[in-house]
């Protein structure tokens, strides 16, 4: 394991960096970001306690931790945003994540953490509406795009002008694949890496189609899941693109036989 990140995009003022080495143990592989304006800095999709101190760790290279600006989560979950209790004490950064799950995520901040606040969980979280929003960030602003029901009912993706990079979360995730810290060289072949988790966390074909179609407004050079390899180049960007929209997932794969009572124990 090593702790040098990945550099997405750097051109003397604008970075971006991908961590995708820091889980240990059990859990999943997951990449976390980190994006640099001048001396504006943000983490994207930071993780849980598998990943705080070696991520907090790594960054700190790169940044000062306690003038973060923002945390960014796509999602709810805890390989998301299972550290925010550590990341609202340890640093001074806003948690930028859907109105939707703006009001659980204190859920996740221990009494402790609370009472050591000045004020209200709520007023470090800056709650984006279901039609996304974008986020000033520096000299520049990060984009923050509806996504929903991939695979989270409120789901965010994020846009960087800049860098042209989608962070994508979810959407685009492989499991499994060889050198997954390099990009996609083949797709049809990495293809059965991604299908699997597609057709589970993804909820339809429409949603696909539709997320595809907004996509292709913007100028993305590269799309960056939170799990795998990376698509690079606008080839690359529109073969996912092209799949993605033409993959049934989620309730387009339900059948009566997955709603039917239990008979086996376990």
């Amino acid at each position: 394991m090593t702790n040098k990140p990945i550099v997405l995009f750097d051109n003397g003022h604008h970075k971006c960096l991908m961590f995708d080495s820091l889980v240990t143990g059990e859990g999943v592989q997951s990449n976390q970001f980190l994006v640099v304006d001048g001396k504006h800095e943000a983490l994207i999709d930071p993780g849980g306690d598998l990943t705080y101190t070696p991520l907090a760790v790594a960054a700190s290279k790169f940044m000062n931790l306690r003038d973060m600006d923002y945390v960014f989560a796509s999602h709810q979950d805890p390989d998301i945003i299972g550290a925010i209790d550590r990341w609202i004490v340890h640093t001074s950064a806003k948690i930028v994540t859907s109105r939707l799950w703006a009001r659980f995520l204190p859920h996740l901040v221990s009494s402790y953490v609370t009472s050591q606040l000045t004020g209200s969980v709520y007023d470090r979280i800056v709650s984006i509406p279901d039609a996304g929003a974008k986020v000033k960030f520096g000299d520049t602003y990060l984009q923050c795009l509806p996504a929903h029901f991939m695979h989270s009912v409120g789901n965010l993706q994020f846009y960087d002008p800049v860098s042209k990079i989608l962070f994508s979360g979810d959407l685009g995730a492989s499991i499994g694949a060889e050198d997954d810290h390099m990009p996609v060289k083949d797709f049809d072949r990495h293809i059965p890496y991604m299908k699997g988790f597609h057709r589970r966390y993804i909820a339809s074909n429409k949603v696909c189609r539709l997320w595809a179609n907004m996509i292709r407004q913007l100028d993305v050079e590269m799309i960056v899941p939170q799990h795998g390899k990376r698509f690079e180049g606008p080839a690359m960007v529109d073969h996912f693109l092209e799949w993605v929209s033409n993959t049934e997932c989620g309730i387009d794969l339900v059948t009566q036989d997955n709603y039917r009572p239990p008979a086996d124990y376990i």
